[in-house]
This record gives structure tokens, sequence and C-alpha cells, in this order.
């Protein structure tokens, strides 16, 4: 018997709907316009806690005896599973307990606490949670809720595909969100097993790339760490069963970077109105990134929206990045002669593409450097402008996917310090919480003197600081060491080529 059969019967009598809607598979007319073939959306934001993540939890605890209800509940989740757990336990009248990482947005530790449960704020990552909840589960008798390795989870997630079949008759592919698996593995399950013609494609962030990279090795593999942009997906190990099901089942699993979530979610808005989470648009990245990798048309193509608990404030972040995501903003880095007509020029250079961002500062008086936005409508359209302007005498520098580029030094061009000697400059990531700035400063230290310093809040989990320091000749092995016990995951950005055009010593 295939695992998919096994699960076949699991998934038709699963109790999910005394908590849980029906929801709508409704069409993306825009997208599907834009992309060349019928893009529908699976509309799980529109559970009664925003999320489809109260199927399995309902089920799992639908189950349990009077007994194990009175005992309590403990789940650890990331903020929409809890949601699930607080709200089931709501309806079957039984304790719940959630632990949530302390980076878990405020929107979500908020719902829970006003569904009854109690609230334990706990680590960092969803690991360190998991662990504080398994603490607590032996300490209290109670029973834990896992949020994806657990049969009768799998099996309640998997009726989004129940549904999503009996909508819709003619679907192509399914692509399905992935942080531990266990949506995908139910659904995957469900479609597989009657209509295993239908490619069920599983969506990851890159910087999140659990399942893909286990998939690749033959085991589960543990990551080092993930990034949190996607909090519902950021998850370092997926489970074991949900493993052995992906394997099986998925016919791949697609990589997105955050550029493409906060595009999809812009997609989303545009069609319905409506404002997903990063993890929710997730799936909806995936589609467009398939779809234009196999350069595919007139193929009608779901996507699940897993989740709408976005906190306000990320919205900034989103719209800053939606449109480099959706590629119709390029970034560039542009060396002029410092002459009159110099920008004139320039701009005929251009074309018909609008300018969204100038940034200059008077510098050198023979050459200026430019950083400059500008719209485009397709990729390719990059390197015509290149060509352009390399044909003109201009050097030219695409930073479009040049993350300092378009995090830090946009904000910061001109600012350089020609009596500055030996300068480095890293680029800081940390858990974004109350007092996290400090601390960071706090443990920096005042071995070396900073000449650079750059935080700027884009609402989401985590904190970015680019930070310039002057480290003699000698120091080394000393300035490592600080790198390594600072405890802050770092990247070198010394050798990046538009530190040098715009705030380091032209090279």
């Amino acid at each position: 018997m295939s695992v998919s059969s096994s699960y076949l019967e699991r998934i038709l009598t699963a109790r999910v709907y005394d908590v849980a809607i029906e929801t709508a598979l409704d069409p993306m007319p825009n997208l599907s316009r834009r992309c060349g073939n019928r893009v529908l959306l699976k509309r799980e934001d529109t559970q009664p806690v925003f999320s489809f993540k109260l199927r399995g939890a309902f089920n799992k605890m639908v189950q349990l005896s009077r007994e194990e209800l009175d005992r309590g509940v403990v789940a650890a989740s990331a903020g929409n599973h809890a949601q699930g757990v607080a709200l089931s336990a709501q309806q079957l009248g039984c304790r719940a307990t959630i632990v949530m990482p302390v980076t878990t947005p405020r929107i979500k530790i908020d719902a829970v606490a006003r569904r009854g449960a109690e609230v334990v704020l706990h680590g960092d990552s969803y690991s360190d949670a998991y662990e504080e909840a398994i603490r607590l589960t032996e300490v209290n008798g109670a029973t834990f809720v896992h949020p994806y390795d657990d049969p009768d989870v799998i099996a309640g997630q998997g009726t989004v595909a129940m549904e999503m079949l009996r909508q819709c008759a003619d679907l192509d592919a399914v692509f399905i969100p992935v942080g531990g698996g266990g949506l995908a593995a139910g659904m995957a399950s469900y479609i597989k097993r009657l209509k295993p013609g239908i490619r069920v494609i599983g969506v990851e962030p890159v910087e999140a790339a659990s399942m893909h990279d286990s998939i690749a090795a033959g085991e589960r593999v543990v990551l080092p760490q993930v990034g949190l942009f996607a909090d519902g997906v950021a998850v370092r190990q997926v489970g074991a069963e949900t493993f052995r099901l992906c394997r099986e089942l998925l016919d791949e699993v697609v990589l997105v970077d955050t550029d493409a979530m906060c595009a999809a979610i812009k997609d989303v808005f545009e069609d319905t109105r409506s404002i997903l989470e990063p993890a929710g648009a997730l799936a909806l990245a995936g589609l467009k990134a398939w779809a234009e990798r196999q350069s595919v048309t007139g193929l009608t193509l779901a996507a699940v929206a897993s989740g709408a608990n976005m906190n306000f404030d990320r919205l900034r972040h989103v719209s800053e990045r939606a449109e480099l995501g959706e590629r119709r903003e390029a970034v560039l880095a542009v060396t002029i002669p410092e002459r009159p007509g110099s920008f004139r020029l320039f701009c005929e250079l251009l074309g018909n593409h609008a300018i969204t961002e100038f940034n200059y500062r008077f510098a050198d008086p023979g050459e200026a450097h430019i950083f400059v936005g500008m719209q485009i409508h397709d990729r390719r359209e990059i390197g015509a402008v290149l060509a352009r302007l390399g044909q003109a005498g201009l050097t030219a520098l695409d930073l479009t996917d040049n993350e300092m580029a378009k995090l830090h030094i946009r904000h910061l061009v001109g600012g350089r310090a020609p009596e500055v000697r030996h300068e480095r400059v890293y680029r800081f990531e940390f858990p974004e919480r109350p007092g996290a700035l400090l601390n960071f400063l706090t443990r920096m230290g005042l071995d070396w003197n900073i000449t650079l310093f750059h935080y700027r809040n884009h609402g989401a989990d985590y904190g970015r600081v680019l930070v310039g320091m002057e480290v003699p000749p000698g120091q080394d092995e000393a300035f490592q060491r600080f790198l390594e016990e600072l405890g802050y995951s770092y990247t070198d950005e010394c050798d990046n080529p538009a530190w040098p055009l715009f705030l380091g010593r032209p090279r």
C-alpha cells in the first residue's frame, strides 16, 4: 500500500468542520493575464483564525479522551498553529498552554491570548519554543499537539486538497507552502491517491529550505539557522512523518526569496484586496517562479493562501521590496563624468524607463557615482540598459539582487570618510525584540572604533545593521574572535562591489 493510500481514509473521515469552514478557490484574473495561465488561490486566509492550521489542530484534539483533555494540551508555534490549538481548546473546553518564540508578531500573540490560552514566550526560534513546550508537557502531564509531525494533524490539513479537487476538476499543478511539511504531506497524500497526474509542488524560502535540502540529501537535515521573514515556515528540521510522505509524493520543491514573497503579497492584494502574511503568499510566489522557469502557458495552476496574520508594521518592508520582487524595478550603480550635461545624457540613455530613485553626492572632481532605481516591465530590459550605458562609455553595475545595496547603501549614498584607514564593513542580523538594538551595541563593546553604523527597522522579525569598524593591522585574529563571540549572524561585506562605489575607499 502506498503512503498516499494509507492516508486517504484518515483525510475523508477527518473532523475539521466543527471549527473550520470550506474555503473558496478564487480566480486571480490580473495575475492570470500577466502570466498566461489560469491562476487559482485557495483562500485558507479566510478561516476563523486566518490560517489553515485549525484543521489539523482540531482533528488531533477532538480524538483525545475526556481525561486527556482535562489534563490540558501544550503546543509550540510561531503563531498560526497556536491560534488553531487555542480555538480548538475553547471549543472542546480544555486548558491550552502555547509556547511561542519571543520574535512572534504581536498580532499572533494577542490573537492566541484572546482565545483564552496561556501564552509563554521563550527563545528566538521555533526550535527553542519546541524544547520548552516538551518540558512543560512532561511537567504538567499534558498532551503535546504537534504543529505538523502527527498523522491526525496531517490528515486534518489534507482536507484542503479534498475541497480543492471538488472545486476544480482540471488542475494541472498545485503549489503548497512548506514549513514543517504537514500541509504539503496531507494535501499530496490526497491528490496523488485520486489524481496522480496533477503535479504537487512544495515551496520554501531560500532561507528556510529544510524540506528541499532534506529531499536532496535523502535524509532529514537540520539547518544551522533559518530566515525569519516568513515566520510561519521558519523551521530548521522537517518532521519525520512529513518527510517520509513528501519525499515520495512531492514532484519538486521550489525555492523563492523575500522579494518574490513581497511581490506575491502585492499580487493577492491587487486581485482580492486581501493582505497575506509572507508565509501565506509563499505558495503563490513559487507558482509564479515555476511558471516562468518552465515557460508554460494555458495551464490551470492553484496555490494555497495559507495565512493572513500579518503585522501591520511589516507592510513597510513589503511595499519596498514588492516592485523588485515583481521585477518592475531595477537598481543600478552608474559612474558618470563630473561635468555639465552628464546627468541629462544618462537619463536619455535610460530611454522610456521612469526613474524611481536617484541618489548622488559630490565626492570626486572627475567622476560621480549614482545610485538609481528605474521602472522595468521585464528583467531582460536591465541588460539592454546596461549595454547602452556601456556603449556610451559609462560604467554601470546591476545591484537589483544585492542585499546590502537594497537594505543599506540606498540610504547612505555619499558618506565617505577619506581619513579612515583599515576600515572593515559587516552586515549583522539579530532577533528584533524590545532592547535588541541596545543589547547589540552593548555586546559590541569598544575594542574598535565604529566608523559607520546604519540601522533601520524594517517591520520584520529580525533587525539589520551595517557596521564599519577600524581594525588596525595585526589584529585579525582578535577581530575574528570578537565576531564569533558576538553571537549574531553576520556577513563580511568588505568585497561587496557597492561598498567602494559609495562609502568605502575607491579601489
